[in-house]
C-alpha cells in the first residue's frame, strides 16, 4: 500500500486522470468521467490504497457500495480493509427480501435496495460511490443503512461537485471526497 498523501496532493493527483465530457448527459453538463482514472493501473492503485489507509484503523466490517460505481470503488476497498462488501442497488436486481427507500430527483423519483439480511445490526460500515452530486442517492443509501442499525463510520467519495451541497444531505455522518470541483 502506498503512504498517505497530503489531501491536495492526493486530489491533484487523481484529477490529472479524469476527463471532461461536455454535454453530458444532457446539454450544459459537464461529466467528469473517472474511466480514464479506473484505467490507468497507478492511479487506480493509488485511490484505492489512500481511501484505504483513512480507514484502516476503523474496524471496518462491510463496505456498502451504490450502484455501479460504488461497485468498482468498493471492491478493492473492502478487499483491503478485509471486510465483507454489499451491493446497493436499484429496484428488482436483487434476489431475496429486500428494504426499499425512495429518494427526489430533479424530475420525479427513484429508489434504492439492499437486503433485509445484508447487515447485523452494530456492524460497523464505510459507504462508497464515485460522486457526491446532490446527495440524493446516498442520503437514502445512509437511511437505508440506519434502518439496519448500522454504525455507519464514514461516507467516501472519489469526487465531490461541492457548488451543489449534496454534503448537506448527510449530515452528521462523516463525509470525505478525495476531489471537489
Amino acid at each position: 500500500m502506498n503512504a498517505a498523501l497530503p489531501a491536495q496532493e492526493l486530489a491533484d493527483k487523481l484529477k490529472a486522470h479524469i476527463r471532461d465530457v461536455q454535454d453530458f448527459p444532457k446539454p450544459g453538463i459537464v461529466f467528469k468521467d473517472i474511466t480514464t482514472l479506473l484505467k490507468d493501473p497507478t492511479a487506480l492503485r493509488l485511490m484505492a490504497d489512500q481511501m484505504a489507509l483513512m480507514f484502516k484503523d476503523e474496524k471496518i466490517d462491510y463496505v456498502v457500495g451504490i450502484e455501479s460505481r460504488g461497485f468498482i470503488l468498493g471492491m478493492p476497498l473492502a478487499y483491503l480493509l478485509n471486510a465483507g462488501f454489499i451491493p446497493v442497488r436499484k429496484p428488482g436486481k436483487l434476489p431475496a427480501k429486500t428494504h426499499r427507500r425512495e429518494y427526489a430527483l430533479e424530475y420525479g423519483t427513484d429508489a434504492l435496495e439492499i437486503h433485509v439480511d445484508a447487515i447485523e445490526p452494530g456492524k460497523r460500515v464505510l459507504l462508497v460511490d464515485d460522486l457526491l452530486a446532490t446527495g440524493g442517492t446516498a442520503a437514502a443509501a445512509i437511511s437505508m443503512l440506519q434502518d439496519l442499525e448500522a454504525d455507519i463510520v464514514a461516507a467516501i467519495f472519489a469526487i465531490e461537485l461541492g457548488f451543489l451541497n449534496g454534503r448537506e444531505k448527510l449530515s452528521p455522518c462523516k463525509t470525505i471526497s478525495l476531489i471537489t470541483y
